[in-house]
């Protein structure tokens, strides 16, 4: 095992000013999580544009539909993938701050072991119960139709999906986000250029309609797998490789849930939301679910990015925790919050003034793009509570605290936003207030993240936080 002075001095987290280490990891992490919502959008876009037959009228909408009733399920994927990779970067982070090398290596094996895992689980949803799961919201049989053959072809072909995500992770958990940024880049771009040829038969391909769709999806995170994977071997030199690492121990595999099946928890819920919240929409009318559907994918932007500095904060505070650096892990927390409140505040003045601009973009009937430029005006302003509440996460998951950073999901996502949508529902101007229940949920959430933070910082010994966030050095 190398020592601690031989490892720490080659690991920009244990020398650089934090508030520039936070940006320099930041930024990569933001496009590279930013550049996952062009997965959705693009598809949500293109299929928008497929034209009507002689049987069919408003294709395209019927299309975005499907895609809107199939997300939950890609989410959930990527709830577990991402989820998994919370526990992956907070261990490695940490671990290679100890200056523990061995347990590095056998971190980032075990990552590998568990991807291949996940998505054997997917593989067996997509041949079996895809069906199932899109007769619980739908009865429409275009509907069905559409989605049944996207989402099998995502599921049964999410390989690329889920283990780009472990070795990205293992990328950012080094501290090496500019290859891990590289590579979500070149998925999202074949992604971009496949799709118009796969989905209406350009350049010689044949005409797949929403499998097109798919198909593009697919290969731009096969791609995105394969440079992670090349990146990870050619940079990652402070961890080993072999195969004996992705041996199953049972106590790493441990360590990496006790942090990770919290923050998976934490994802899901976000798929559970969608699936509910297009349940109880349904209520008001297909349009509704369309409209939030849409308005999801784009502020898949914004919250993306505020995610992507919330994934830089967990291995910056967990590296310095393993240094028990509290300076830096105090600057760390700072910055943190800043950037994130700054990424929300922005990303809700831009949809506050191009709403109609967006969606003016896509295929939609008049009523559903009303509804959904509704949906923004409203939702978008419980955006700072969003990023408040987003930062404070990270920061309990690089802790250890993934229970806490749980349980402000749960009231963010669940506890809240649900009762509250039913209850409007029953208004009957439900489908112009209905989406109230968006920030009511973040504030409420507010409240028992900043409880949750003065506990932290107790037991952490950080001293009062107040004041070093509104002024304090890195």
């Amino acid at each position: 095992m190398d020592s601690l002075e031989n490892v720490i001095p080659q690991n920009k987290m244990a020398t650089t000013q934090v508030n520039k280490l936070l940006l320099a990891m930041g930024l990569p992490m933001i496009v590279s999580m930013m550049l996952q919502a062009f997965y959705n959008i693009v598809d949500s876009y293109f299929v928008s544009q497929i034209a009507n037959t002689n049987a069919v009228l408003g294709m395209g909408e019927y299309g975005v539909n499907a895609l809107t009733l199939a997300f939950p399920i890609q989410m959930l994927m990527i709830a577990i993938g991402v989820g998994t990779g919370v526990g992956i970067n907070s261990l490695l982070s940490r671990s290679l701050g100890e200056g523990n090398r061995e347990k590095a290596s056998k971190i980032a094996g075990n990552a590998i072991f568990l991807g291949l895992c996940t998505y054997a689980v997917f593989l067996l949803v997509g041949i079996f119960l895809v069906p199932a799961y899109l007769r619980s919201q739908t009865t429409d049989p275009v509907v069905m139709r559409m989605g049944t053959e996207y989402l099998r072809i995502c599921t049964i072909l999410s390989f690329g999906a889920i283990l780009s995500m472990i070795y990205e992770k293992l990328l950012q958990g080094a501290g090496r986000t500019i290859p891990a940024t590289i590579a979500q880049i070149a998925g999202a771009l074949a992604n971009i250029i496949l799709d118009p040829i796969m989905i209406f038969g350009l350049l010689g391909c044949p005409q797949m309609g929403i499998a097109g769709a798919a198909y593009a999806t697919v290969i731009g995170q096969v791609l995105t797998l394969v440079l992670d994977m090349i990146f990870h071997h050619q940079f990652n030199k402070d961890v080993d490789a072999g195969l004996h690492y992705i041996k199953p121990d049972r106590a790493f595999i441990g360590e990496i849930y006790k942090i990770g099946f919290p923050a998976i928890l934490m994802q899901a819920l976000m798929s559970f939301m969608t699936y509910g919240l297009n349940i109880i929409l349904g209520v008001i009318g297909s349009s509704a679910v369309t409209a939030y559907g849409m308005y999801y994918k784009i502020q898949q932007f914004i919250f993306f990015a505020a995610f992507g500095m919330n994934n830089a904060i967990i291995p910056v505070v967990a590296f310095n925790f393993g240094m028990k650096d509290t300076r830096r892990m105090r600057a760390g927390i700072k910055y943190g919050m800043l950037y994130t409140l700054i990424i929300m505040a922005a990303g809700m003045v831009l949809l506050q003034v191009f709403a109609r601009p967006l969606m003016g973009a896509f295929s939609l009937s008049t009523n559903t793009m009303d509804l959904c430029v509704l949906a923004i005006r409203i939702i978008t302003l419980g955006y700072l509570f969003a990023g408040a509440n987003i930062a404070f996460q990270g920061i309990f998951q690089a802790f250890g605290n993934g229970v806490r950073s749980l349980l402000v999901s749960m009231i963010r996502l669940i506890l809240v936003v649900f009762p509250a949508a039913l209850w409007f529902t029953t208004f009957q101007n439900a489908e112009r207030i209905v989406w109230w229940a968006f920030p009511v949920a973040e504030a409420s959430a507010l409240v028992l993240a900043g409880l949750f933070m003065g506990m932290t910082a107790k037991e952490q010994q950080l001293g009062t936080l107040t004041p070093h966030l509104l002024s304090g050095s890195s």
